[in-house]
């Protein structure tokens, strides 16, 4: 029996008031901008192969008899460089995403993301596109930008680049049982790092941009030598603790992006996850020339919590999972 008020939104009428006008400032935004909205495809053919995003299936009559089946998608990138190789120029997306297994006081399975693309940008040109968004919508003084690298040792007194993973290990058993740990790759220690050390202390320092991730947690991005170390051209923005968004100077050549999805199936194999067969569309958009280009996705949940000083994104989501 459902309780008599739970057909009720989560969230109270100025809430959904003020997310329809995030919305609006969003398209004046890239109006005057002269970006153009795009929509893609909810559902296609395809999952991701990342081994840290599980896809949501969904197989109906009419792509049944596909062997890939039909997943929701977890982002429109796929298909919005898809539209880039086909010459789109400049576009953002306001879309519906979904990732099975996320649900939280941060996360939800079903959720909002703007998503969008800047031919000749790089990713410090985007950087600063993304503050001038976020910071006239939220009204706070620009990020500062803080080196990955920087961070761990002030924050978690510890090398990211260098550090052994016996050294990291050891450090992760003050959160975790040493048996929880197996398995677990240098990026999960790294990552757990992150969450217990690293994050909680960015709510004190302000609006900052998290760059130079480590090569092995480049994704999408390019990577070059930079201190040394091979580093991905990739930031994250974090606000208040929470964090926005991701961002890519984006990879373009198809061999080595190719590599990558080999390389993120050899992992799921590893850990028992779904195999993930590659997007054979995006691969030939990327033969035939995406081009140079920076993008990045911002949750706009996450955005409207911050902006109404709230700590969870029930209290912005109309219907979050545990009500729909």
């Amino acid at each position: 029996m459902i309780d008599s008020l739970q057909w009720r939104p989560s969230t109270s009428q100025a809430v959904l008031k003020s997310r329809a006008q995030q919305l609006a400032w969003v398209r004046g935004f890239f109006a005057q901008r002269n970006v153009m909205e795009v929509e893609t495809p909810v559902l296609g053919r395809h999952g991701v192969t990342d081994i840290n995003i599980d896809s949501i299936s969904a197989n109906p009559a009419s792509i049944g008899a596909h062997p890939a089946g039909g997943w929701l998608q977890t982002s429109p990138e796929y298909h919005m460089k898809r539209m880039l190789a086909a010459g789109s120029g400049p576009i953002y997306q306001i879309a519906r995403v979904f990732r099975d297994g996320e649900f939280g006081r941060r996360h939800n399975p079903e959720f909002s993301l703007l998503e969008w693309y800047r031919p000749g940008f790089t990713d410090v040109d985007l950087m600063e596109e993304v503050s001038e968004l976020v910071c006239g919508w939220l009204g706070c003084e620009p990020p500062r930008t803080m080196d990955y690298r920087d961070a761990f040792l002030r924050f978690a007194g510890i090398d990211p680049f260098l550090a052994g993973k016996d050294e990291l290990s050891e450090r992760c058993e003050q959160w975790m049982e040493s048996s929880q740990l197996d398995g677990f790759s240098r990026d999960d220690y790294l990552d757990l790092l992150m969450s217990y050390q690293v994050e909680p202390a960015l709510a004190d320092v302000g609006p900052v941009f998290m760059t130079g991730y480590p090569e092995s947690q480049a994704a999408l991005a390019r990577v070059s030598e930079q201190s040394g170390v091979r580093q991905a051209h990739r930031f994250e923005l974090y606000v208040r603790g929470v964090e926005l968004c991701n961002g890519y100077w984006e990879l373009t050549d198809p061999d080595e992006q190719r590599r990558r999805f080999e390389a993120d199936n050899q992992a799921r194999r590893r850990v028992g996850k779904l195999e993930m067969p590659i997007d054979q569309a995006f691969m030939a958009a990327l033969d035939s020339g995406v081009p140079d280009c920076s993008g990045v996705a911002l949750g706009l949940d996450r955005l409207l919590m911050l902006k109404l000083g709230l700590d969870e994104l029930a209290g912005v989501i109309a219907f979050p999972a545990d009500r729909c």
